[in-house]
């Protein structure tokens, strides 16, 4: 099973320890809305999960994907309060399948503020 397939996986079962051990130790999240890389593990998998919970429910899709020999460009649609939502995932992914980078582009503008409100809350909520 390649890395993405794994990511795949993650993403139909919602298994948090499978996601935790996707993760490379020094894995970096990069988010539309925090201006510096988080780095680690810890903080990546809190970044993650947090979104998964905002953005991963029945109307979320991939529509598009792109491969690489170390990684992949997911798009992905989802309407979250009457706002429809379309962004990217860009996963990097080391020789044993793990994720070392993921950065998540999003738009439009109105559902970037909405999001940041919804993973402040969902992050807090972890605390």
């Amino acid at each position: 099973m390649t890395g993405l397939d794994s990511w795949y996986a993650y993403m139909t079962s919602h298994d948090t320890k499978a996601l935790w051990e996707l993760l490379h130790p020094d894995a970096v999240f990069e988010s539309p809305v925090v201006h510096t890389p988080q780095r680690g593990r810890d903080i990546t998998f809190k970044y993650l999960a947090s979104a998964e919970k905002v953005l991963g429910g029945p109307g979320f899709t991939y529509v598009g994907e792109w491969r690489s020999d170390s990684g992949a460009v997911l798009e992905f649609k989802t309407m979250i309060d009457g706002i429809e939502i379309n962004g990217v995932d860009i996963i990097t992914f080391d020789r044993e399948g793990r994720i070392t980078h993921f950065k998540v582009m999003v738009r439009p503008l109105k559902a970037i503020n909405m999001l940041h409100r919804l993973m402040a809350e969902q992050l807090a909520a972890q605390s």
